[in-house]
């Protein structure tokens, strides 16, 4: 039994408005009239264009390797599909936008969900991720002007990605900031000191309850909304820009009693940090490098944006036959423990962390089974000719082939597959691009299954 999805679109922050963001539209005073949009006749690049450019592809100094990839779909007909391997992208050929700057756990970078947005879509076409996680296709389809659709059955999500949607001006966050009372005395949880210093902990609390009394009092807007999210990211972490005393990267929350081993192993007490100076300066951080033509381009989708909480394979909301691209990472296997990083994120934010039901199969069969389902709801909402660009990553070191184990399920609600797609970042390195001979832990390449709807 699926929970109903809890549906959210982007709402505006009027620019204007310093203390008060308000939402909805404008009223007939202020409303000024539209011009006719000019008649637009979508070009989508056809497969074959697409891989003519990967065969030719020499960005980055290296020729395309042509390989096959060998899998049996479930009736047990053999599929053979073309394999392109090179470093297709790197996070040195274009700075990303700043406003990614936020840690969630087993993301991709943004050079891949736009290596696909550019060449498979028009602006204004729907880019959807099903995964959506920390949103990073789903920013980077609003930034290049297509309209982001994205869902995830874990609730973080919508805090992760909707407030990146329409950012405020570093004025709104500090007028908003001014009227938050940080120095109201809060009991927070004792456990917790292992981590916050005891005036740290009672501004977090502070604020905790704040947010959780706007959302009850019906005043929640979209300012509350972007100070959780920058607050949510600087819960805990190993530098002085974050809330805690030293600890793990910010997207693997550890336990109470992880923390007390570093503290003690580290001979640290956790030092008085200054909450909303600290939210402030991430603020600057996320939205410092934002032009003029990023914020209008981002106004102007954010009013489309669909938001869901729900589980992948029921998406009652998105309709059907109206995305264009799919860009995603699913789950893989158990390999990352979504809920167990998260516990502190949750805690802040009133939610039961043990409610949320995310999709983590612990063996190839079972996971089969998920994203199988998974493909037959990306179907029905797939336009025809739509793409699904699906990014399995490499796990257990490189043994288990997910791109192998993936093309079965997509054949099995049928899509057709076209194409895989490896980027590998030390190309020169690696003497077999199924092996993993210069990496010991953790993911080297991103192997993307490429299909299509007929």
């Amino acid at each position: 039994m699926h929970r109903p999805p809890t549906v959210e679109r982007a709402n505006p922050l009027e620019a204007t408005e310093l203390e008060l963001p308000l939402f909805g539209e404008p009223s007939p005073s202020q409303a000024l009239p539209t011009p006719p949009a000019p008649e637009r006749v979508p070009r989508h690049p056809s497969s074959a264009e697409f891989e003519d450019e990967l065969v030719s592809f020499r960005e980055f100094g290296q020729a395309t390797r042509q390989l096959t990839t060998s899998a049996t779909a479930f009736d047990g007909r053999p599929l053979q599909v073309r394999t392109y391997v090179n470093e297709f992208w790197t996070a040195r050929q274009r700075q990303a936008s700043s406003l990614h700057e936020v840690s969630y756990r087993a993301c991709f970078k943004p050079q891949l969900p736009r290596f696909f947005i550019e060449r498979l879509t028009d602006p204004d076409d729907v880019v959807y991720d099903p995964f959506m996680g920390r949103g990073t296709t789903l920013l980077e389809a609003a930034l290049l002007g297509r309209c982001p659709v994205g869902c995830d059955i874990n609730p973080l999500s919508l805090t992760f990605v909707g407030p990146r949607l329409r950012p405020p001006t570093l004025a709104q966050v500090q007028a908003r900031l001014s009227q938050i009372p940080f120095g109201t005395p809060q009991q927070g949880p004792e456990e917790l000191l292992v981590f916050y210093h005891p005036e740290t902990l009672q501004e977090i609390c502070a604020l905790k309850d704040y947010l959780l009394r706007r959302r009850q009092e019906g005043t929640f807007d979209a300012l509350d909304d972007w100070i959780a999210l920058v607050a949510l990211n600087r819960l805990t972490g190993h530098s002085a820009g974050f809330f805690s005393v030293y600890t793990l990267p910010p997207n693997q929350a550890v336990s109470v009693k992880s923390q007390l081993r570093i503290n003690e192993r580290r001979k640290q007490v956790p030092p008085r940090r200054a909450v909303p100076r600290i939210i402030l300066k991430k603020s600057k951080q996320l939205t410092g490098e934002l032009s003029a033509e990023q914020r209008r381009r981002l106004a102007e989708v954010a009013e489309r944006a669909l938001l869901v909480t729900a589980p992948a394979n029921a998406t009652p909301a998105i309709a059907s036959d109206s995305v264009q691209l799919v860009v995603t990472s699913p789950p893989f296997l158990n390999v990352v423990q979504y809920a167990l990083d998260n516990w502190l994120r949750c805690w802040f934010l009133g939610i039961d962390v043990n409610a949320v039901k995310l999709t983590v199969p612990s063996g190839l069969e079972k996971w089969q089974e998920a994203m199988t389902s998974v493909f037959h709801e990306l179907a029905r909402v797939l336009k025809p000719r739509g793409y699904v660009a699906f990014e399995v990553g490499e796990v257990h070191g490189g043994k288990t082939r997910l791109e192998e184990a993936v093309l079965p399920c997509g054949v099995a609600a049928g899509l057709e597959p076209l194409l895989v797609l490896i980027n590998d970042q030390e190309f020169t390195k690696t003497a077999n691009c199924w092996g993993i001979d210069n990496m010991n832990r953790g993911t080297n390449t991103n192997r993307i299954v490429l299909f299509r709807k007929g």
